[in-house]
């Protein structure tokens, strides 16, 4: 009889994946079942940019309460060029970066930033340049001849 995982509970089936004995296939599954399950853009932000509600609520300039609403009833539509920005950084970010890393990456001051870090030009407001920055960052056509 084959196994369904749905009849398992959900420790039990974590336990049973995990014993496949390959840590990186595993891996690589859990980012793709988050990835199919954490679609709403703020949602992903706040899980990729390793960050708290209050934190993800400083980039936006809003309370960490307001910024639970948002995750509920959605953002003002005049927050939306700016979580389109981060929406657009934080893609690019999970493509071309490990999951595991994005939290450092986005917290690491670069001389092209005048030693700022991509989260303190997004908490200072600066939404646009944190998409353009990330977008630099893997354009692949400045590297190819």
């Amino acid at each position: 009889m084959a196994l369904v995982w749905t009849d398992l509970e959900p420790g039990e089936a974590a336990a049973k994946l995990a014993a496949v004995g390959d840590p990186v296939w595993t891996r690589q599954f859990l980012d793709e079942l988050d990835r199919a399950i954490r679609t709403e853009p703020l949602e992903r932000f706040v899980e990729l940019w390793g960050l708290s509600n209050a934190g993800a609520a400083k980039v936006f300039g809003v309370s960490r309460q307001a910024f639970a609403k948002w995750l509920g009833s959605g953002p003002p539509s005049s927050r939306s060029e700016a979580i389109a920005d981060i929406s657009s950084a934080t893609d690019l970010l999970d493509r071309f970066v490990r999951r595991d890393r994005i939290p450092a990456v986005v917290r690491r001051s670069a001389s092209v930033l005048d030693e700022r870090s991509l989260l303190e030009i997004a908490e200072q407001g600066e939404s646009k340049l944190v998409a353009d920055t990330v977008a630099a960052m893997f354009d692949l056509r400045r590297v190819q001849p």
